[in-house]
C-alpha cells in the first residue's frame, strides 16, 4: 500500500500513524472549524476567502490565531502535501482547526492546532451534474440562528441527521429549515433560486453558512448584471421558481431537477459553471 500523508501543525505525517490523542477537543466536543478547498488545474481556488472565513470563525470561538497562520504559509503547506500525495491537478483539500486538548467543556487553552488533508478528484474543473438533483425539506430538526450559524464548525449533527433523512427518502439532498421555519441551506451547500432571470438566496441573517462559493456566485452575478436579492426562502418560493441550484466550494454549482412535484431547467446553472471554469485558467 502506497503511503499517504497529511500535515499536522506544519509537519508531514503518515495517515497510517496515529497522531491525534483521544483527548482531542474536536473529537470530544466538536471544538473545531474546517474548510474544504478545491484544487482545479493545479490552482488552489479562493484560498484567501477560505482563510479569511476561518480566521473569523476562530475569532467567534475565541481561539488564538497564530501569526504564521496566513495565506502564504497555508498555501505552501498545501502545495507540499499535494506533491507528496501526488494529488493533482484536481483535488479536495480539507483544512481543520481545533483547540488544543485540556479541560472539559471549559478549555484550558485557546491555542490551536491545524490539520491539512488531501484527496484526488476525478473531475476536470467544475462539472455540472447531468441529471438534476431531487430534493425535499428536512423537518425533524431546525437550525438555530446565532453567532455560530454562519461558521463551518465540527459540530455538524444537524447535517448528519439531514443526511440520514435524505437516504431514507431516497433523495439527492435535503434542505434545512431555520428556527423561523424558512429554508436555510442544504446538507453541504447554499441555495439559489431563479425567477425571471433574477437570483434569490438566503441572507446570512437567516442562519446559513457563509459559503465561499455563495460569495463567488453573487460576485459573478454582479459582474454580469444579474439582479440578486438576499431574501428568506420558503417551499412556496421553490414551487414558483424557474430554477434552483446549490453551491459549494468543491462541486461549484449543482442544479436541482425536482422539488416535490415541480421540475426545473438549468440555464443559469450552466452559465455560472462556465464562468467559474474561466477562473481556473
Amino acid at each position: 500500500m502506497k503511503d499517504k500523508y497529511c500535515i499536522l501543525n506544519g509537519h508531514l505525517v503518515s495517515l497510517y500513524e496515529p497522531s491525534i490523542p483521544f483527548s482531542n477537543r474536536a473529537f470530544r466536543y466538536g471544538d473545531s472549524l474546517f474548510e474544504t478547498i478545491r484544487l482545479c488545474n493545479n490552482k488552489i481556488m479562493f484560498l484567501r476567502d477560505h482563510i479569511t472565513r476561518l480566521k473569523l470563525g476562530m475569532t467567534v470561538l475565541r481561539m488564538n490565531v497564530p501569526a504564521e497562520f496566513n495565506v502564504n504559509n497555508i498555501q505552501g503547506h498545501i502545495i507540499s502535501l499535494l506533491k507528496y500525495n501526488v494529488h493533482a491537478p484536481n483535488a479536495r483539500i480539507r483544512l481543520t482547526i481545533f483547540r488544543n486538548e485540556g479541560g472539559f467543556y471549559t478549555p484550558e487553552s485557546n491555542d490551536i492546532s491545524f490539520l491539512i488533508e488531501s484527496e484526488e478528484l476525478p473531475d476536470i474543473n467544475y462539472t455540472l451534474n447531468q441529471k438534476g438533483l431531487s430534493i425535499d425539506i428536512f423537518t425533524d430538526v431546525k437550525k438555530s440562528i446565532n453567532k455560530l450559524s454562519n461558521i463551518k464548525s465540527g459540530s455538524a449533527l444537524i447535517y448528519v441527521m439531514a443526511g440520514l433523512a435524505k437516504q431514507s427518502m431516497k433523495l439527492d439532498d435535503c434542505l434545512i429549515l431555520n428556527e423561523n421555519g424558512t429554508i436555510c441551506e442544504s446538507i453541504s451547500s447554499n441555495i439559489f433560486v431563479v425567477k425571471n432571470r433574477t437570483l434569490y438566496t438566503t441572507p446570512l441573517a437567516e442562519g446559513c453558512v457563509a459559503g465561499i462559493m455563495r460569495k463567488q456566485i453573487m460576485h459573478l452575478a454582479h459582474e454580469n448584471k444579474i439582479l440578486t436579492f438576499e431574501s428568506p426562502l420558503t417551499a412556496y418560493t421553490l414551487a414558483n421558481a424557474d430554477e434552483i441550484f446549490l453551491t459549494n466550494a468543491i462541486k461549484g454549482v449543482q442544479w436541482v431537477g425536482q422539488f416535490r412535484e415541480k421540475f426545473y431547467t438549468n440555464t443559469m446553472a450552466q452559465f455560472f459553471t462556465e464562468k467559474l471554469n474561466q477562473l481556473t485558467l
